[in-house]
Parts: structure tokens; sequence; C-alpha cells
């Protein structure tokens, strides 16, 4: 399954490992050195510019600037969750 983080990214699930909002990044000081240094060895994609961005997502891959909130972006992932457990994996199509 895949999660859009706006614009025209989308990434699958499995790779995802944590969403935060943006306000995250400016409270703690560990938060804001590592974002300045995948900043600087380029491993952030901004989806948006900093100052829209709502949330961070961190995959395995890259670190995304998303202007979708993280709250959003978490309903998305719980609903490919429940759709997941839904399917009935046995039966054939």
């Amino acid at each position: 399954m895949f999660l859009h983080l706006g614009g025209d990214v989308v990434v699958p699930k499995e790779e995802v490992i944590a969403i935060f909002g943006t306000h995250q990044t400016k409270k703690s000081e560990i938060n804001r050195e590592f974002m300045e240094m995948a900043q600087n060895d380029g491993f952030i994609s901004p989806i948006t510019d900093r100052a829209t961005a709502k949330s961070v997502v961190i995959t395995t891959k890259k670190i995304y600037l998303s202007p979708i909130s993280s709250i959003t972006l978490k309903k998305r992932s719980d609903e490919i969750i429940e759709n997941m457990d839904s399917v009935d994996f046995k039966k054939p199509w």
C-alpha cells in the first residue's frame, strides 16, 4: 500500500518511519540539529517550502516536508491498515 504525502509524492507505507508536525522540529534542539544535518546531507525532499510545510515524514530513503498535516497523514495511514485487515487474502479474486 502507498501513502500520498501531497503534490505528486506517494511512498510505500512500509518505508514510513515517522510522521510529525513541523512544530516538533522547532521545540527540540536535537530535532533542529537532525533536520539541519539532513538538509546539509541532501536527504530532505520538500513537497512544499519550509514556510508552508505542516509535517515532516521520515522514510527509509528520504525526509519529506509535506503540506498535509501530520494528523491527516496518520488518518490516511490508519485507513490503509484498516483496508488491509478487511481483505481476505485466502480467497481468489
